[in-house]
């Protein structure tokens, strides 16, 4: 019957905004349920029009049954957690005991004068429900530790790693690896940034942060500023989409070195890297 219904009202395979809120009340579906249907029926949302160049309609729906945990809800974070749900990941867990503090606000997408004093996590949920209501997401007010990893990764297809202490993300890195899950992990340092993705079985952050025993990487020396956690997150996302439809070529083994300062970006086996993040 849905598939009738859409068919009656789409704009070619593109069903607008109205006719998808018209086909919640009709056939009493939340937005997620309505955005799935009309995905299976071969429609195409019209908020993705711009997606379908380089993402078929089956792709969508592929993206839409994902389930993506972010670790860390703040600078990097947010930005993840933002394109995620733009792009149509249906399901994500936002991980993340902090507050929003008055420095969060130079570069932390989530941050403004309203959330200052709120729980990352939750602004993250009303955040996503602003921008892509068919998105549904678990918001975790609690640290990532390894001893509660099933438990918050239950069910979830890829992980984004937006933390800032490398023991955390050597803790990260060894629950997803148990798990069976990729982690695509990210670091931001002032200028500079990492990405590089692993997959279950690969030690590559432990090898990556082996000469860096402390917790804190140097951005709490360098800093970061609004325009590093854009990039490094970005580039994290079109990993987490390459891994979940199949697609391209990962940061398996590589390091991709971002330098802002330089406008240099290169990559790096990993048996040539090295950490200063």
């Amino acid at each position: 019957m849905l598939h009738e219904f859409l068919a009656e009202r789409a704009e070619g395979d593109l069903v607008p905004w109205p006719v998808q809120a018209e086909a919640m009340r009709h056939f009493r579906l939340s937005c997620g349920e309505a955005e799935g249907g009309i995905l299976e029926a071969g429609f195409l949302p019209t908020r993705y029009r711009r997606n379908r160049r380089m993402i078929s309609v089956a792709q969508q729906l592929t993206l839409f049954r994902s389930q993506v945990a972010v670790v860390g809800c703040g600078g990097l974070g947010g930005y993840v957690l933002e394109e995620l749900a733009r792009l149509g990941v249906g399901r994500l867990v936002a991980i993340d005991p902090d507050t929003f503090e008055e420095h969060n606000l130079n570069r932390q997408l989530l941050a403004s004068q309203a959330t200052l004093g709120r729980n990352k996590s939750a602004a993250a949920a009303e955040r996503i429900a602003q921008v892509n209501p068919a998105v549904t997401v678990r918001a975790i007010q609690a640290p990532f530790t390894r001893e509660v990893a099933t438990e918050l990764l239950e069910g979830v297809d890829v992980v984004a790693d937006g933390l800032d202490r490398i023991d955390t993300r050597l803790e990260l890195a060894a629950a997803c690896g148990v798990l069976g899950i990729p982690l695509v992990h990210g670091a931001i340092a002032g200028w500079f940034g990492y990405v590089t993705t692993v997959f279950p079985g690969e030690d590559t952050l432990q090898r990556l942060y082996s000469r860096r025993p402390t917790t804190k990487g140097i951005e709490a020396d360098l800093g970061n500023p609004s325009f590093t956690p854009a990039v490094v997150a970005s580039l994290e996302v079109a990993e987490i989409v390459k891994i979940r439809l199949g697609i391209g070529t990962l940061l398996r083994g590589r390091v991709l070195c971002v330098n802002l300062l330089d406008m240099d970006m290169e990559c790096v086996a990993l048996a040539e890297a090295t950490t200063s993040t």
